[in-house]
């Protein structure tokens, strides 16, 4: 079957997503806050450490830190954490000691406590210590002056767990991204409104409320703009609304041909905006663009209006590009992982268009990873996507699929999963 798509310019999902990420800069401006806000943010300035880790050579075991090779030992003190020995030992001394304790001076090794009898003061074991044995040495970890962790890094637990431990209070990170999200359309209504009030043709506005929840699961500050009607100076109010307060504006419906002639008119007199046509199923209209203001520019996202569309547009699409301007390309969110699996149902598809089918995954009993989709694969079909765990991803040239067939599959990740 010809691929009658690539014949009519449909633009790749690939070529598409590299295109968005080469036109995106990252965005520059930092802000300074306490380590414990630190989480998924994106470190902007160096942290240097200001002490060795561990800060002294430290026992690695509950025992006795010994001085020198002997067949016994004369105890004379002990060194508990936060409470050091105060003195020196000498040959054939020991000091009571304890995990994390300070190792006193003198001491070369530590005999773990199973291995020790004590009698009175004097202590033998069961089998001798190497030197060096059961000791944590200063800086072993990071040294003075060393950097803890790259510029440009999402900062995660265990960053924190390691800042901390340097004394870092605080640290300097990308400010978070700002995103604008609205729905355009006079069918739109807002949830909560009652049943009894929907209008023949009205609908609830399902596309916004999920889109923001996506992005919060991504620490994207969202400035949800609500519902507005398809009235030429309003949607204009709008869209300079969104352009003036965020870095992007997402929003849904309105871009496929012949539909809403006022939003795509307002947006070419706003900024430069192309309609792209993707070979992409579900989700074929799509659009991006810029929309120039006083200190910048905000980008635009114009996704599909069918729910399921442009829940997939954003997770294939637009992802990929905030991670460019959030600074984090390759770290904020993880290329998709892909599989085969082993199709539990037969597939009917057409060349021409990259399809992302809503598919349930998992290992069966003899330990072979399998997927069936889940319910209609219709792009407005919402029940069988809430049941899908993965994309079932058949490729542009691909045709039908049979039971039995390997197929590559997509695990979902954030913030799908």
């Amino acid at each position: 079957m010809a691929d009658t798509c690539a014949e009519n310019g449909l633009r790749s999902v690939e070529a598409a997503k590299q295109e968005l990420i080469d036109s995106i800069s990252p965005i520059t401006g930092c802000e300074t806050i306490p380590l414990g806000r630190a989480s998924g943010r994106v470190l902007a300035e160096p942290v240097i450490a200001a002490l060795d880790l561990p800060p002294c050579d430290n026992s690695a075991m509950d025992g006795y830190a010994l001085c020198g090779e002997s067949a016994s030992y004369t105890v004379i003190g002990k060194s508990l954490a936060g409470h050091p020995f105060n003195g020196t030992l000498e040959p054939a001394q020991a000091a009571r000691i304890t995990t994390g304790a300070a190792v006193p001076p003198g001491a070369d090794r530590v005999q773990m406590q199973e291995n020790c009898t004590l009698d009175g003061d004097q202590l033998s074991m069961s089998r001798p210590a190497r030197p060096g044995e059961n000791i944590r040495r200063r800086g072993e970890d990071v040294h003075t002056g060393q950097s803890l962790i790259p510029v440009g890094s999402k900062i995660k637990v265990p960053h924190i767990a390691l800042l901390a431990a340097a004394g870092v209070a605080e640290v300097t990170v990308l400010r978070k991204i700002k995103a604008a999200l609205l729905s355009i359309g006079d069918e739109l209504k807002p949830i909560g409104t009652p049943v009894s009030e929907l209008g023949d043709g009205d609908i609830y506005d399902s596309n916004r409320i999920a889109l923001k929840a996506a992005l919060e699961q991504l620490d994207v500050e969202v400035l949800d703009l609500g519902c507005w009607p398809d009235q030429p100076e309003k949607i204009r109010e709008a869209f300079m609304q969104a352009r003036d307060n965020a870095d992007f504006v997402i929003t849904s419906g309105g871009v496929s041909v012949g539909e809403a002639d006022y939003t795509k008119t307002v947006l070419q007199q706003l900024g430069e905006i192309g309609f792209w046509k993707l070979a992409i199923k579900p989700g074929k209209p799509f659009a991006f663009g810029r929309l120039p203001k006083a200190d910048g520019e905000a980008l635009f996202f114009g996704l599909p209006g069918n729910p399921v569309s442009a829940i997939v547009t954003l997770y294939q699409l637009v992802l990929p590009a905030l991670e460019k301007l959030c600074g984090t390309a390759g770290q904020y969110r993880q290329p998709p992982v892909q599989l085969r699996a082993r199709l539990l149902n037969a597939i009917r598809k057409n060349p021409g268009r990259t399809d992302y089918q809503r598919g349930f995954t998992y290992r069966d009993s003899d330990g072979i990873q399998v997927v069936g989709t889940r319910g209609i694969q219709g792009s407005h079909i919402l029940s069988g996507f809430a049941e899908a765990n993965c994309f079932v991803v058949l490729p542009r040239e691909g045709g039908n699929c049979e039971t039995g067939d390997w197929v590559t599959v997509e695990p979902f990740q954030a913030p799908l999963k």
